[in-house]
């Protein structure tokens, strides 16, 4: 009986202990089997290191895009799913053919309000695909100054025909 469990446990069969539970096949050269080394920070025979919260100084891969497919199913064209980013985009467009023609004040209008619409996008839908460049927060930050800014900007601009 003992050779065959021996023989079990080498072949990387079932042994078991005396009350039945299962035992791991041994692995030489594998962490905490007899002769292996101790791991990295562990003292020998202390177990293995807990793993630690901090973020690794060196990145290894990346985060998933919030795009891609967690606003809506993958069944769906991208362009469905990125409609945050694709509204904000035809505005500005809208805002610059405006200014392109004749209508700075207008055009500047429409592009202002577009980023203020990110902001707003931005802090109230739960995902928003290529429009999240950053943390929320600073996207919001971002998007709602450099709207504001253009937005007053073009209020603020010089009249076709000043009163004075």
């Amino acid at each position: 009986m003992r050779a065959e469990s021996d023989a079990e446990n080498a072949a990387g069969g079932g042994a078991t202990k005396a009350n039945g539970t299962p035992v791991a096949p041994v692995v030489p050269g594998a962490p905490g089997a007899p002769g292996a080394p101790a791991a990295p920070g562990t003292a020998a025979g202390a177990g293995p290191a807990a793993r630690s919260r901090r973020f690794p100084s060196i990145t290894r891969d990346t985060a998933r895009p919030e795009g891609s497919g967690r606003a809506v199913p993958g069944a769906v064209s991208t362009p469905v799913r990125q409609w945050p980013m694709l509204s904000v985009l035809t505005a500005t467009a809208v805002g610059l053919l405006a200014t392109a023609f004749g209508h700075p004040r207008v055009g500047c209008l429409a592009i202002g309000v577009a980023l203020i619409a990110a902001s707003v996008m931005r802090r109230v839908l739960p995902s928003v695909g290529m429009l999240a460049v950053r943390s929320r927060f600073t996207d919001m930050i971002t998007y709602g100054l450099l709207g504001v800014a253009i937005t007053l900007l073009a209020l603020v601009m010089a009249a076709p025909k000043p009163g004075w």
